[in-house]
């Protein structure tokens, strides 16, 4: 067990996520009682939507004044801090909350927590305890822990596996849609048998929280979130523990298309409002389901898919891929006539200078799509998303997962592999949500050294692209970024400054931990990133402030 100070709840929260989904191995987050509680703010909604298993455990004010018992109130701060129901705080994020009452039976509780935790669909669960219990005086004792267990995966029916796999079979279009299902790596190569079985199904990755399908792959339609034309033709959609497989006022399947919903969570019980209009649905593993689904293609329709119609569609998709993969990569190839580059040239000229295996933490926003089509991910868990909407996730769980992939590389010392290079890519709002000044603290603390690389366009695009959906021809068409007050100009942050004052300077030398730098033209942009990635393979985080063009 390691202890970890992080200045930040959210940011606490947010490291612990990190590491979580990247072992799948459930973390703990202590905070202080309901304004701690309340501190955590959207990292809970981010670990609720992202199903990581943490466990949070926060005090209650002590419940007796008088001195009845040892912890009773001692500190003004204890009336202050009394409230009704301390749980409400964070309840509808939660998988579990619980108050410890007494100590005989706290490792119960614990294990209770965990087991909602640990179990899909996984999440976040919630205990509270007064000081009164917690300085209870108890006799030792002991849990079998092999009784605490989480519910184990859930397979499909039988008659299931045989009507879905004759579905795909007989499709003239299949398509299949998922977004989270990589969580669990094991997923990505089941993922990649069906298509090379069932020639010419396609695989929209919706990206929710993890890389699902490989990018290069012939069969990859790419990140695309919830509108592409593929859905309104397929005649069969197979939907995969995804949330948001298509935008209804933006696209929708064709109305005789034959729609199976897949789902650690089919039904969405924490959205109120959900549906879709599958034939079936079924609550399985996305693994589980695969392998039955594979095994019984092989089986049973392996003459029908080794028709010249399959092998067809196989040279079609290949051709397909190469000029969808040609136009994804397009506008990463040349900047602009006065030097300034878009995100894609400076996420291709980043690709090009990091490792093959790097993993990249990205919440880029209204970026997001292009960033992915310039990475082209293969290696499951090397790209991550947050899968929910509460900015400021990556700075912390950059940090969680860089720890991670470290402890995860100690467990095999004669590998000779080093753990993998971890770089955040986020817009530069974004970045400020983050808490940067206490996420360079941590990571100069405790030398966790990570590449990020700040996306800066001066403001934020997102509420214009939200207003332009529903008011296409409205205020916002014509309006400035200052007139929305959605610019940061004049005084844009200085994003780079800020991680190096959190991280302060070295005792002796005077000189800043943090290597930083602002790059304003695409002359000296490969040289800074190339500066920047040598830095953290030393030991040294990086910071570079990419200023987009306008």
């Amino acid at each position: 067990m390691f202890n970890m100070f992080t200045l930040i709840q959210m940011v606490a929260l947010s490291m612990a996520d990190g590491y979580a989904r990247l072992t799948n191995k459930p973390q703990c987050v202590i905070v202080h009682v309901d304004v701690g509680t309340q501190g955590l703010g959207a990292a809970v909604h981010n670990a609720s939507c992202g199903r990581v298993p943490i466990l949070i455990f926060a005090g209650l004010s002590p419940f007796t004044i008088e001195g009845e018992m040892r912890g009773s109130r001692t500190e003004y701060i204890h009336w202050i801090q009394d409230v009704p129901d301390q749980k409400l705080i964070v309840g509808q994020y939660c998988r579990y909350t619980a108050e410890i009452k007494t100590g005989k039976n706290v490792k119960q509780m614990v294990n209770r927590a965990l087991q909602f935790a640990t179990s899909d669909p996984k999440g976040p669960v919630y205990l509270v305890g007064a000081r009164e219990v917690m300085e209870e005086e108890l006799n030792p004792y002991e849990l079998i822990q092999a009784h605490w267990g989480p519910i184990q995966p859930c397979a499909l029916p039988a008659n299931a596996v045989a009507s879905i796999a004759s579905l795909l079979v007989e499709a003239s279009e299949p398509l299949l849609i998922t977004g989270y299902s990589g969580r669990n790596h094991a997923t990505v190569p089941a993922l990649v048998e069906l298509t090379e079985l069932v020639c010419g199904l396609r695989v929209i990755d919706t990206a929710g929280c993890d890389m699902c399908f490989p990018a290069s792959h012939r069969a990859s339609l790419g990140l695309r979130y919830g509108v592409d034309s593929s859905i309104q033709t397929a005649d069969v959609i197979l939907v995969i523990d995804c949330d948001v497989p298509w935008i209804n006022t933006q696209c929708t399947p064709k109305a005789n298309a034959k729609i199976i919903h897949i789902d650690l969570d089919p039904l969405k019980s924490q959205m109120p409002v959900f549906y879709l209009a599958a034939s079936t649905r079924y609550r399985a593993s996305s693994l589980e389901a695969l392998i039955q689904i594979n095994k019984h293609l092989k089986e049973t329709h392996s003459k029908a898919l080794s028709s010249q119609v399959f092998s067809q569609r196989w040279v079609a998709l290949e051709s397909a891929q190469r000029l969808r993969r040609e136009k994804s990569l397009a506008p990463g190839t040349t900047y602009n006539s006065d030097g300034s580059f878009t995100a894609s040239y400076l996420i291709a000229t980043l690709r090009a200078l990091v490792p093959a295996d790097t993993i990249f933490v990205v919440e880029a926003v209204t970026n997001t799509v292009l960033v992915a089509d310039q990475l082209q991910c293969n290696l499951p868990g090397t790209f991550l998303n947050c899968g929910g909407g509460g900015l400021g996730w990556s700075g912390g769980a950059a940090l969680g997962i860089k720890l991670a992939a470290e402890d995860l590389a100690a467990q095999t010392p004669n590998s000779g592999k080093p753990p993998p290079f971890i770089c955040q890519i986020v817009g530069d709002g974004t970045y400020l949500f983050s808490v940067p000044s206490s996420v360079y603290w941590i990571s100069r603390r405790y030398k966790l050294p990570v590449l990020t690389l700040v996306l800066n366009n001066a403001g934020w695009h997102a509420p214009r692209r939200s207003a332009l959906l529903v008011h296409p021809s409205g205020l916002a068409s014509t309006a400035s970024r200052e007139e929305l007050a959605i610019s940061f100009r004049p005084a844009v942050p200085d994003y780079a400054g800020i991680a190096r004052a959190a991280a302060g300077v070295e005792e002796g030398s005077g000189e800043s931990w943090i290597f930083s730098r602002k790059v304003v033209r695409a002359e000296g942009l490969k040289e800074a990133l190339q500066e920047a990635v040598e830095a953290v393979k030393g030991g040294r985080t990086a910071v570079l402030d990419a200023v987009l063009a306008s």
